[in-house]
């Protein structure tokens, strides 16, 4: 009669385990508001470091469609900043993500304008 019930605790232990171990499994690990924040910032901070050259007069020669490249980066990289300083949820920290990346296409647009000594600098992709 013991070897039964320790039988059968084992079985519903081993069940219990079983279903908790599944759903586990089953669950979609969605990114902390912690570690889409830090994302946020590292494209933010990469956007910002692009769009100083390691030569300012680099951007003096620009043609006009580098130069609109240009200022809309800028204003990707001012946009970001500002919906970072607001930002709260996962959802938000995305966004900047978004925005910044954006930025940074704008920017090779701008360093491909410039010409091949500005377009090897690294930006990020």
């Amino acid at each position: 009669m013991g070897f039964t019930i320790t039988l059968s605790v084992l079985l519903i232990a081993g069940a219990v385990a079983g279903i908790v171990v599944r759903r586990r499994g089953r669950r979609v690990r969605r990114p902390s508001g912690l570690d889409a924040e830090a994302e946020a910032n590292h494209w933010l901070v990469r956007l910002g470091g692009g769009m100083t050259p390691p030569d300012p007069r680099t951007w003096e020669g620009a043609d006009e469609g580098a130069a609109r490249a240009l200022t809309s980066a800028a204003e990707c990289h001012r946009r970001s900043r500002a919906l970072l300083a607001s930002a709260r949820t996962a959802a938000e920290y995305e966004e900047v993500t978004q925005t910044a990346r954006e930025g940074l296409e704008h920017l090779r647009r701008a360093r491909a304008g410039l010409g091949p000594a500005s377009a090897t600098a690294p930006v990020d992709r």
